[in-house]
């Protein structure tokens, strides 16, 4: 099973080694798709979680009793077609190839399945047509 979740990390819990602690007491895979962690600052990772359901379960009340807040990521990018002028400057910066611009018709195309929610082409959009629903 997978679950997409944000994980908000205390001042004093972002030294621990959590994906290890997955990986190695609960058999869970993790995808680390962002994370803005600093030492001495709350932190936040955007994970992808991969592994079986009780096991995943187990592992997300584990992170609940380190004082981590887990919730389920349900954010996803939005893009204004009415703003959006097909310039193609996101296409660069999507590490997924969710964006890409059609080579016929030189519109985008935005593929949901294939977004992380990086959120990388919401600062690189010069017209501002993308954001995300959070």
């Amino acid at each position: 099973m997978k679950k997409r979740v944000t994980l908000t990390f205390p001042r004093r819990a972002v030294q621990m080694p959590v994906t290890y602690r997955l990986a190695k007491d609960f058999n869970v895979a993790t995808n680390i798709i962002r994370a803005q962690v600093a030492p001495n600052q709350v932190g936040k990772l955007v994970v992808e979680l991969l592994g079986d359901i009780d096991e995943m379960d187990a592992a997300i009340e584990w992170m609940r009793s380190q004082d981590i807040t887990v919730s389920l990521a349900s954010r996803e990018i939005l893009i204004d077609e009415e703003s959006c002028v097909d310039c193609g400057l996101c296409t660069g910066v999507c590490p997924t190839q969710a964006l890409i611009l059609d080579p016929e018709t030189y519109k985008l195309n935005f593929t949901r399945s294939r977004c992380v929610v990086c959120e990388q082409c919401i600062p690189a959009c010069p017209v501002q047509a993308i954001s995300t629903n959070f």
